[in-house]
């Protein structure tokens, strides 16, 4: 069961925030994602990055859309560097394709 989508990228990658928010989480505690950041955005969204290697952010902190959170790693329950990333709204899991260009 996967709620997001998984893009590889070089370890040490910066992970940039999708939107301007407030981290809420920045830890490995839930099992399966590794180092993990969560930023909470305007109504109600959150946005979910996983696998990281490295974290430039803090929870409490105030970031902006595009800033660095981090780099790209291989923790949690993976093999090759990568980034998890989900978007939320409320409780429900969005697919991300449908937010991201290209």
């Amino acid at each position: 069961h996967n709620d997001g989508i998984n893009i590889k990228a070089p370890q040490g990658t910066p992970v940039r925030a999708a939107e301007n928010g407030v981290v809420v989480y920045a830890g490995n505690e839930l099992k399966g994602y590794g180092n993990l950041i969560l930023v909470r955005h305007a109504d109600r969204w959150m946005t979910a990055y996983a696998h990281m290697d490295s974290f430039l952010a803090k929870r409490g902190e105030t970031v902006r859309r595009g800033q660095s959170l981090g780099t790209v790693g291989a923790t949690g329950h993976v093999d090759t560097p990568q980034l998890h990333f989900e978007i939320r709204r409320g409780t429900a899991a969005l697919n991300p394709k449908q937010y991201l260009g290209g």
